[in-house]
């Protein structure tokens, strides 16, 4: 099996997807309906997303399979699907990625929290055991733990996936900022603690997405390489944090503008390029050129 890291070693930079939730809601998901239900009932519109960014120039495609643990498909009486959605997850993007392309199947944290005890060790571990194995099973190349925020539920993660899989680990926290100018997770871990944990716990490569825009990003970068100068990073920003405008969400940060961020992101030190809400094709259209263009220039 070829690895993403296998890539990264040979001084490439590549380009991952952009935002899957925003596309489903264009493509006619209702408020408080299951995303990851899709993957079932409505496979072929989940296949359009991952092939509109496959068609934009992404190297990775991530999986339809954020939500899909226990404890939130639980929640729409779909909890006993958990491995056929991952499975479908899987094969919908291993389909539309080939052999070409790289599979990320995407893991989101619980939404539970052990230092409340409303939740086990064991009742994690479980969880991601049975995530991951399906993802697996459905063609993922690694898996991308991601939008996690506490440090003990990405350990139980980890090793859920490290005893039953032989994936490559990816892990990104999401940060805010702080009246400080700080980053830190909603349990405040800053992406120096994140890294060096995740390090510890012997993830293949770290990084951030969500919580902040492409332009808040760069010092989160330059966090993680105060820790490691090695490990790989990848990074998934917001279009900005979003805003209402007459009835609509509106993300700031267009194409246009992450034009001349995106290479700040490869200068500081970033491997994997992508975006998270309110990222669309052209998003990953433009991170694509700018990355294409890096790696012909390195190669001549």
């Amino acid at each position: 099996m070829n690895k993403i890291a296998n890539e990264l070693n040979l001084g490439k930079i590549l380009c991952s997807d952009g935002a899957w939730g925003t596309y489903l809601f264009k493509k006619g998901l209702k408020s408080g309906s299951c995303p990851e239900y899709w993957n079932i009932i409505r496979e072929e519109d989940v296949y359009d997303i991952a092939k509109s960014y496959v068609e934009s120039g992404a190297d990775i495609i991530e999986t339809n399979s954020f939500g899909a643990n226990k404890f939130k498909l639980s929640e729409f009486g779909l909890i006993d699907k958990i491995f056929e959605i991952n499975l479908k997850a899987a094969e919908i993007s291993r389909r539309v990625a080939g052999e070409s392309k790289f599979v990320m199947g995407s893991i989101g944290p619980s939404g539970k929290f052990l230092i409340m005890s409303d939740v086990t060790e064991d009742q994690l571990y479980e969880s991601y055991k049975e995530q991951s194995t399906a993802l697996k099973k459905g063609g993922a190349d690694a898996i991308c733990l991601e939008t996690f925020y506490a440090l003990d539920e990405a350990e139980l993660a980890i090793k859920a996936v490290k005893e039953n899989t032989d994936l490559e680990i990816i892990c990104t926290f999401s940060f805010d900022k702080m009246q400080d100018g700080s980053f830190k997770s909603m349990m405040g871990i800053s992406p120096q603690k994140m890294t060096e944990s995740l390090i510890e716990l012997g993830v293949d490569i770290v990084g951030a997405n969500c919580g902040v825009g492409f332009s808040a990003m760069i010092n989160i970068i330059k966090g993680i390489r105060e820790v490691s100068k090695e490990i790989p990073i990848l990074i998934q920003a917001n279009a900005g944090l979003p805003e209402f405008k007459d009835g609509k969400l509106i993300y700031s940060e267009t194409p246009e503008i992450i034009k001349d961020i995106v290479p700040k992101f490869i200068d500081e030190g970033a491997n994997i390029i992508g975006g998270c809400c309110g990222t669309t094709p052209e998003h990953i259209k433009t991170i694509s050129k700018i990355i294409s263009e890096y790696n012909s220039n390195k190669i001549l």
